[in-house]
């Protein structure tokens, strides 16, 4: 597509005080120049680098910890997400052997994601507390729709080296507009299936390129790594130009016709036409709930403790 159909496809309204039609196809014409060559390395597999959060779930022993982080790190893996916020001291235990595992001069980068747990000073004083450990950003610190709240945990944060990232639960243009307006966010972190589709989500790769803000989507979710796999490969080689990173999460991939697939740390370009995200009808049939009897799961005796089980 030239910049031109590019453009024709983005609603503009509500975002014209932060981005015109004539600003955008001025982005995207500047970054057609060295589209080809982009378009060689995603040829190649080479245009959208994975990150994990394999070894980063609350509740994880500190030998399995250890053991995801250095099975991740031989992967080819470079950046490294955990879930913080339910206890400062047990997370500074996670984040030193992280930090053990990873090096802090490795050329290895960490993420912290506190899942939006914290107010406001709550978060700026709990990041205080994991700055020696220096995280490229805290992802979600507060209500999601706080836009001011997390444009002062920035600004708290700022003096320390810590970016704020969000954006996950935000369904709108409009709501990312207010986010990078107010200088809110280091990381922009669409949601390909929160958003209404393809042509809201070049809305805001465009308002994010103008603000300087790179594209980091959520993808630690069933079917997300399909999605969203598309639309870092479209911020790279037609909007941004610059190369970012892209969650990955390793399950349940088994039941897409076109999985997700990770190769020496970077995403295995998709060429199939399509979101990649059609489930196998088999896969369907069994997890149809109610479903047919002998046929789905939900009628099976595994699945009795859930149904028949005390509600709480």
């Amino acid at each position: 597509m030239t910049p031109a159909e590019v453009v024709s496809c983005i609603d503009f309204r509500y975002i014209t005080d932060a981005l015109t039609p004539e600003e955008a196809l001025a982005i995207l014409t500047k970054s057609a120049e060295g589209k080809a060559a982009r378009i060689k390395e995603a040829e190649n597999s080479k245009a959208v680098p994975a990150y994990t959060t394999s070894a980063g779930w609350l509740g994880y022993g500190q030998d399995k910890m250890r053991s995801l982080l250095q099975q991740t790190l031989d992967a080819g893996y470079k950046h490294f997400k955990l879930k913080i916020g339910s206890s400062i001291t047990q997370d500074r235990e996670r984040l030193t052997i992280a930090r053990e595992i990873i090096g802090f001069d490795r050329g290895n980068i960490l993420m912290v994601d506190a899942n939006q747990v914290w107010s406001v000073p709550e978060a700026i004083t709990y990041m205080h507390g994991l700055a020696e450990f220096k995280p490229w950003f805290i992802e979600e610190p507060t209500s999601p729709d706080d836009v001011l709240g997390h444009a002062a945990i920035r600004q708290a944060l700022k003096p320390l080296g810590i970016g704020v990232a969000t954006g996950e639960m935000c369904q709108n243009r409009v709501i990312f507009k207010q986010l990078l307006q107010a200088s809110a966010i280091d990381v922009c972190q669409i949601d390909a299936c929160r958003l209404g589709g393809v042509n809201e989500v070049l809305a805001v790769l465009l308002m994010a390129a103008k603000f300087n803000i790179p594209i980091v989507p959520h993808s630690g979710g069933v079917g997300l790594p399909e999605y969203t796999q598309h639309l870092s490969t479209i911020d790279y080689v037609v909007v941004s130009g610059k190369k970012s990173v892209l969650e990955y999460v390793d399950h349940l991939h088994e039941h897409f016709f076109h999985p997700a697939v990770i190769r020496d740390g970077y995403y295995v370009t998709p060429t199939e036409p399509g979101y990649s995200v059609e489930m196998r009808p088999e896969s369907l049939e069994r997890f149809e709930f109610p479903g047919k009897e002998g046929v789905s799961w939900w009628r099976s005796e595994e699945a009795k403790p859930i149904l028949e089980g005390e509600r709480i």
